[in-house]
């Protein structure tokens, strides 16, 4: 009797164990945040993440799983016959498992700087024999699919096809503290069609209810980052009551927006209706260029001055201020006057190769830069006219907001001793408006012997249908308890918990 109580007390302590509520709890880590670790969260190519999976173009060679690697949560997983332990962000921006292999290529460094599964090491343990390429906005990886047993706390997912990463090229996975990435997405984004390792829990009745939550420790300096609970809710991650929104489109967990608020005033970017998806494979929250700069200016942020966006304004105010007032979409002004080629403008090629010569000194490539300048003012001055703001008001306010469009990293600095009188800002979802205070959205990363302030905020440039489009990644849900709920094709948010 004693030594069942013994046993008992000591389970109490098990990672990853079912408690009495048959709740399966994975403790996360937290990694200290560094300036290079903020600049993984700002690569652009982030957009092409989205964009391509909704449109269908996904391949099993060339597949979109993720752009950056800058998550700041993980947890341990083990995978084989006896379990070989490796530290993974638990994704819900992406659907497939993988981590390192033991037959990595001598050149990929950063898969020599961690732990690598080792397949002759496993009882259970086969390969398929298929291939597959997964590109991040800082480098990629390469591997190959096998299939074993995948320890998850104390749940034994049996059969479960992962990736065998043998070339890992981007310095920020070299730099992780974690060694690969477990997706919780939907299998519609999964690169052949592998059964996430959600699905596999669900099927083979490893959990009581088809939901997981996450609980992330919000400005804790101890070991303990956080929590993700199988199965089900711990009421202890938050407080009061959870809104929830369905699920708009299957693949990645995207919910309906209702609209952005800064300081209370809405900024009009989903008068026309916007999207958000929830991952908790990014760090930070990313959004249309144009709220960006506003939000930027608010809060007194510095990024790069766009000469592009000032010549756009001071060149064709006139043009697009009659477009608008004659009742014109936004979205169609910089095509209608040539600015943007993908919509096969008649003389586009002409007025942007002479915008860009005089502003570079030279020939150019193409006039992207000018396209999304025209599209962001044209954005500014619809939403100003809807406030019946007057036309040399918002001119003089657009002339300064090109003065804070995010730089080319999208990263911006602000004054750290500003953060108290910045403005909150909140996302309207459900019936609820879901506020960030300066000391959640801003944040603090050490350099050297003192600390850079950077916007918790980067650039996503997602064209409609399929934007505008938001990010809503830890930042926001270390601020709100979120609750992934499989069954109902839902997504829930309270107050989380500090504790």
């Amino acid at each position: 009797m004693a030594a069942k109580l013994l046993f008992l007390v000591l389970c109490l302590w098990c990672p990853g164990m079912i408690s009495s509520s048959g709740l399966v709890r994975i403790p996360l880590k937290k990694r200290q945040q560094n300036l290079f670790s903020t600049s993984a969260a700002s690569n652009n190519g982030r957009a092409g993440k989205y964009v391509k999976a909704h449109q269908g173009h996904a391949a099993l060679d060339d597949f979109p799983l993720k752009t950056s690697l800058d998550a700041q949560y993980f947890g341990e997983i083990g995978i084989g016959s006896p379990p070989q332990n490796f530290s993974v962000v638990f994704d819900t921006g992406s659907s497939n498992l993988w981590v390192p292999s033991s037959n990595c290529v001598f050149f990929s460094i950063p898969c020599f700087l961690h732990p690598r599964f080792n397949g002759s090491q496993s009882s259970t343990h086969s390969s398929n024999g298929k291939h597959c390429k997964i590109p991040y906005g800082s480098g990629f990886i390469w591997g190959y699919f096998s299939e074993d047993v995948v320890r998850v706390g104390k749940l034994r997912v049996k059969n479960q096809v992962f990736i065998e990463a043998v070339t890992e090229w981007s310095l920020t996975l070299a730099l992780a503290q974690f060694d690969g990435i477990l997706g919780l997405g939907f299998r519609e984004t999964s690169a052949a069609n592998a059964l996430p390792v959600w699905y596999n829990m669900v099927q083979q009745g490893l959990v009581s209810q088809k939901i997981f939550s996450f609980w992330l420790n919000q400005g804790s300096d101890s070991d303990k980052g956080g929590e993700i609970v199988f199965g089900g809710i711990d009421p202890k991650h938050f407080k009061g009551n959870h809104t929830y929104v369905q699920v708009t489109q299957r693949g990645y967990w995207q919910i309906p927006l209702g609209d952005f608020l800064i300081g209370n005033q809405s900024t009009g970017i989903c008068s026309g209706g916007c999207a958000a998806v929830v991952d908790s494979g990014t760090s930070f929250i990313a959004g249309p260029t144009a709220v960006l700069a506003e939000i930027n200016k608010a809060i007194g942020a510095k990024g790069l001055v766009s000469m592009g966006c000032k010549q756009v304004v001071s060149e064709y105010r006139d043009w697009m201020w009659d477009l608008l007032i004659s009742g014109l979409e936004p979205e169609k002004v910089c095509s209608s006057i040539g600015m943007c080629l993908h919509n096969h403008s008649l003389h586009g090629s002409e007025i942007i190769k002479e915008v860009v010569e005089s502003e570079s000194g030279g020939e150019s490539k193409d006039g992207e830069d000018f396209c999304l300048a025209c599209e962001t003012a044209a954005l500014w001055i619809h939403t100003r006219l809807l406030q019946n703001n007057t036309k040399e008001r918002i001119f003089e306010y657009i002339n300064k907001l090109c003065e804070s469009l995010p730089n080319l990293m999208g990263q911006v600095a602000v004054d750290c001793d500003s953060i108290p009188t910045m403005p909150p800002v909140a996302f309207i979802i459900g019936n609820r408006s879901f506020e960030l205070n300066p000391e959640q959205y801003i944040t603090k990363v050490r350099q050297g012997g003192s600390a850079i302030c950077v916007s918790g905020f980067v650039p996503l440039e997602v064209p409609p249908p399929q934007g505008p489009l938001w990010v809503l990644g830890e930042i926001f849900m270390e601020a709100y308890h979120t609750v992934f709920d499989f069954g109902n094709l839902r997504i829930g948010f309270a107050d989380a918990a500090q504790h």
